[in-house]
């Protein structure tokens, strides 16, 4: 088990892999760290109001909340380097909720990019 620290150390190095262009349009979201979910199941819980549906109208507002659950992630990793991946893909899902992809659309994604890998692979 890692200390909170090395955690958030793991969060911080997905952020920072990703793309330039998405990190750029990172405005007024918050990346927390939290040790359990509200609820079985849950890795990562984006809360707020996606880009998609945001309005030049719109005053201001509190940021917007990607939570991480440490606890799911290290339950559900062998080694080092498999946490590192379930926490870099963690972050890719939220930030897609956050540029305004449902689930389904989500998980369509991750198969794509999954296929895209495995192709350059063999």
């Amino acid at each position: 088990m890692l200390s909170a620290a090395e955690f958030d150390r793991l969060v911080e190095a997905a952020l920072r892999d990703i793309p330039k262009p998405f990190r750029r349009r990172l405005e007024n979201v918050a990346i927390i760290v939290e040790q359990e979910p509200p609820r079985p199941g849950l890795l990562g819980l984006y809360q707020g109001h996606p880009l998609t549906s945001r309005s030049v109208f719109q005053g201001f507002t509190m940021p917007d909340r990607i939570t991480i659950y440490q606890g799911p992630h290290e339950r559900m990793s062998r080694t080092p380097a498999e946490l590192k991946k379930i926490v870099a893909d963690t972050i890719w899902h939220e930030i897609a909720h956050y540029f305004g992809m449902d689930e389904p659309q989500v998980r369509r994604a991750e198969r794509n990019m999954a296929r895209l890998r495995n192709r350059r692979r063999s």
